[in-house]
Order: structure tokens, then sequence, then C-alpha cells
């Protein structure tokens, strides 16, 4: 397939900001905030980097992506939706009763969702599972995971942080969707975790610090990545949450809290 421009991810990264709110208004519940903080790295990966298969999604040579921030699972319909694994008409359907789009991604009910996650603070961890049986099947995909900044308070995170060091997973790579603010306030209220990237170091991985609305970095952090031997990759992506919309960027009263019909209709506009 031809490779998209970055002016044309940048337009399916507008649909998909488009798609969220939409979603989140129709529902009048879910996690604009953080979906919106990753628009960019999840339309780089799955319309740019990942090899995938809409039509075979359990192919066995296929990239892995686990969304751990199970959450913002508006961001990962819409991409999901956009780029094949089932019609766009569905995505209305978020949050509604009997609707495969859950509040949180489950695998047995929906083609391309790799885990089941919302349990914050698990992903990286069946990221891991992942890059070790690549490995023990001898298999050549790559797996990236997504987690968020609030996940870094868990410690199960750095168990998992430790443990793919240890096993060297080169091919692991993880973005930090590191837009500052959690459920209750600013991360550096709640629990600071700075310096984040030295703490990544510390650990053992390969540290990589970039602006996460930036399809140019985001591509040139994950070659730079393929490139890595016997360390994991983590991508500290510095991200504004409700990124797109000027009502909603860097207020936190969006994390969980879904547009008004009138503020759908304001930020729609915005994102003409």
């Amino acid at each position: 397939m031809k490779k998209p421009s970055i002016d044309e991810l940048k337009s399916v990264a507008k649909q998909v900001r488009r798609d969220i709110v939409d979603m989140t208004a129709e529902a009048g519940s879910g996690h604009p905030g953080g979906s919106l903080s990753g628009t960019e790295i999840l339309t780089a990966l799955y319309f740019e980097i990942m090899n995938h298969d809409p039509k075979n999604p359990q192919s066995p040579d296929r990239d892995r992506f686990i969304l751990s921030k199970g959450h913002a699972s508006p961001l990962l319909y819409s991409v999901l939706a956009r780029s094949g694994y089932f019609d766009p008409k569905l995505l209305p359907t978020f949050r509604k009763l009997g609707s495969p789009l859950q509040g949180h991604p489950d695998r047995r009910r929906l083609p391309g969702v790799e885990a089941s996650t919302g349990s914050l603070g698990q992903g990286l961890s069946f990221g891991i599972g992942h890059a070790l049986a690549r490995r023990l099947n001898k298999q050549s995909y790559n797996t990236y995971v997504l987690i968020s900044d609030g996940e870094c308070n868990e410690g199960q995170t750095w168990e998992a942080a430790a443990m793919a060091a240890h096993h060297k997973l080169d091919h692991l790579t993880v973005f930090l969707d590191y837009n500052k603010f959690q459920l209750d306030d600013a991360t550096a209220v709640i629990c600071n975790m700075e310096p984040m990237v030295d703490k990544w170091v510390s650990f053992g991985w390969d540290v990589q610090e970039i602006n996460g609305h930036d399809f140019e970095q985001i591509l040139a952090a994950v070659k730079k990545a393929q490139a890595v031997k016997n360390q994991p990759t983590m991508i500290v992506c510095h991200t504004i949450k409700g990124k797109g919309i000027s009502f909603m960027e860097n207020n936190n009263h969006y994390h969980g809290v879904a547009p008004t019909q009138a503020e759908r209709e304001k930020a729609l506009k915005e994102l003409v």
C-alpha cells in the first residue's frame, strides 16, 4: 500500500477527533480528553507504521497494539473503524446497550482489539507477553503499547518495566501519552513522576522524548526504535489533554465528562 503523506495523516487525525467528539457526545459519557491527546500516536501506528490487515485481524504475523489506557476507547474505535476493521456507521453506538463498542475495549466483541483493558497499569504486561511469545515462536512482529502518565503511579508498570529490560525485548515499543493530567488532578499533584525520562533510563530502557502531536517526530522515533538492539524502547510523548479543541485543551474537566450538544457543535466547527 502507498504510504500516506504527513498532510494525509493530519487529515485522518482530524477525522478521528471528530469521531471522538461525536461518540462521547452521543453517548453522554466517556473520556474525550485522553482520547484526543493520543490521536496522532494511534493515527501514525495504524495508517503508517504497523503491519496489520483489517481483513485478517488474527494474522499471526500482524503487529500488536495494546491500549493500556483503556478508557481512551473512543480513540481506538475510531482508528479501527477508519482503517477498515468495521463500518464507521457503528461508531454512534458507543456505550449503548448491546453495542460491541463498550466503554473499555473487549477483545471478545470487536475485531482488531488485542486485549481487554481498563484496569490501569496492566497493558504493559500484556505487551510483554506478546513480545515474549514472538521470541518463543520465532516470529517477526512488533508490539506497541500506549500507556498513560497516571499509570506510571502503578507498581505493576514498574515491575513490567524491569521485566522487559531484563529480557531485552527490543521489539517492544511503548508510547507514554504524557498529557500531565489524570482523573482527579494534574499528575504532578497526585504523584509527581519527574524526572520521567531518567526513571525509564534507570530501568534499562532506550528512551526518546518527543512532541506527541508531531507526525514527523513520531515516525522518526519509531524508525530509531526499530534499530535498537537488546533494549525495549520508551517514547515519552509530550501531549496536550483535549488536543485540537480550544475549550478542552489542558482542561481536566473533560477527562471523563462528555461534551454537551452545544459543546459538540462548537468543537466540530473547530475541526472543519
